[in-house]
């Protein structure tokens, strides 16, 4: 019988929407201004910069590296509170956030850095679903995709990696590294392609799964 739930940021929860805004719109559209370039060609550079680093390093997610890189004058902070209007949560997010609450412990784990999990978990309310919050990046300096990330998580939390169900919408990151260290793994594939006992299209599935597996606790059960 699963402990604890733990579950990714974007892409899962929230719509990358507002991401996608901040990294390639945003920060393209400063660099523009900041060189005189084109959007188009700033967009092409500011891009070319981020494929250089590559999502398996910590830089490709801290928007302070970028932004000290870029030599921006606008703060950061400024940049994202400009798009926070792009926030917004997948509808059932808060439905199964509400439903699972009073059933087990929820954490939140993503790659995401603290800057961005803050913004986003105070825009759309769901910051008072989670016990605990985790950033790979901020907090530990490593990528979601290392087992080292997730062992670090049962250690904080005391509890064995069967103890833990993880649900994430990156078929690697969230489903793959996770299932390799015993945690019982979901992958979340909203495109409805995929299907199998460990895959969802909603996260309003996930309750049906853990019940098909046996591992849904109801509310008030003991541990």
């Amino acid at each position: 019988m699963p402990k604890i739930i733990s579950f990714d940021m974007d892409g899962t929860l929230v719509d990358p929407e507002f991401t996608d805004w901040v990294w390639l719109y945003g920060i393209p559209k400063l660099y523009a201004h900041k060189t005189g370039l084109s959007f188009d060609e700033a967009k092409a550079l500011v891009v070319g910069e981020y494929q250089k680093v590559g999502e398996g390093a910590i830089e490709w997610y801290d928007i302070k590296y970028w932004f000290r890189l870029f030599q921006f004058d606008e703060t950061w902070k400024t940049l994202m509170g400009r798009y926070a209007d792009k926030i917004s949560a997948f509808q059932d997010a808060p439905l199964i956030l509400g439903r699972l609450k009073g059933k087990y412990p929820l954490v939140l784990t993503s790659n995401a850095g603290r800057e961005f999990i803050e913004i986003e978990m105070d825009v759309t309310g769901m910051g008072k679903y989670f016990d605990r919050i985790f950033s790979a990046t901020s907090d530990f300096k490593v990528v979601k995709k290392t087992t080292q990330f997730y062992q670090q998580i049962c250690e904080i939390l005391e509890a064995e990696p069967g103890e833990i169900v993880h649900v994430g919408d990156h078929y690697e990151f969230d489903y793959l590294v996770p299932q390799s260290l015993g945690i019982q793994a979901f992958y979340l594939d909203r495109s409805g392609k995929k299907n199998g006992n460990s895959i969802l299209s909603d996260l309003r599935e996930l309750e049906k799964k853990l019940d098909e597996l046996g591992l849904l606790k109801s509310t008030g059960e003991e541990d």
